[in-house]
């Protein structure tokens, strides 16, 4: 843990509201686009990223130091999003949403130059990205998280075990079965088979 990470916890311990706002704009956008990709609505996300950083600020104290906070703060908001998955049931609202613009801006044609994208490699980006998500929404909570975590978060398997607490083994082929049955159902989606 470096001098400013325990800096911060030290003045969030002590229930320094600056230290909180710093939290917040610390952490706001990682917490957002991974409770985002989770649920799948925007709207949702906000609402349980406050709720996250209010269970953050409160439970600090609980807070060991035996992963980075970062690894803590993700786990806590992979709890609130599946509680809030639990309470949608298993087929959440909104999956026929507009994609995030997160989302979004990945889906499109890169520009090259002054170039712009072909509007119908945008349309089929746009397309493989909603069949992407449906996909991803039609997964069970645990597949879900384990491809957001590793696959659209980038973390380490060392902080999915940290997060999930699910041992090293049974991580990565638990992950494997999630990424095969997302190909299938994306595949499904794209040849309209669903």
């Amino acid at each position: 843990m470096g001098d400013d990470e325990a800096e911060l916890i030290a003045r969030l311990r002590k229930r320094d509201e600056a230290a909180f706002n710093a939290l917040v704009r610390l952490h706001q956008h990682a917490v957002f686009r991974l409770l985002a990709r989770m649920l799948g609505d925007e709207a949702e996300a906000e609402d349980v990223a406050q709720d996250e950083f209010v269970t953050v600020f409160k439970a600090i104290d609980g807070f060991r130091g035996e992963s980075k906070l970062s690894t803590w703060i993700h786990r806590i908001a992979t709890n609130h999003a599946r509680n809030r998955m639990k309470y949608h049931g298993r087929r959440r609202r909104g999956t026929e949403r507009e994609l995030d613009d997160a989302t979004q801006e990945t889906s499109a044609a890169p520009e090259t130059g002054s170039r712009l994208a072909r509007p119908d490699h945008e349309v089929e980006g746009r397309q493989a990205e909603t069949h992407l998500q449906r996909a991803l929404a039609e997964l069970d909570e645990e597949q879900r998280t384990l491809v957001v975590l590793r696959d659209l978060e980038h973390l380490s398997y060392e902080e999915i075990i940290e997060i999930t607490g699910l041992p090293s083994g049974t991580v990565k082929s638990r992950l494997h079965r999630a990424r095969a049955s997302l190909h299938e159902r994306y595949r499904a989606l794209s040849e309209g088979k669903t």
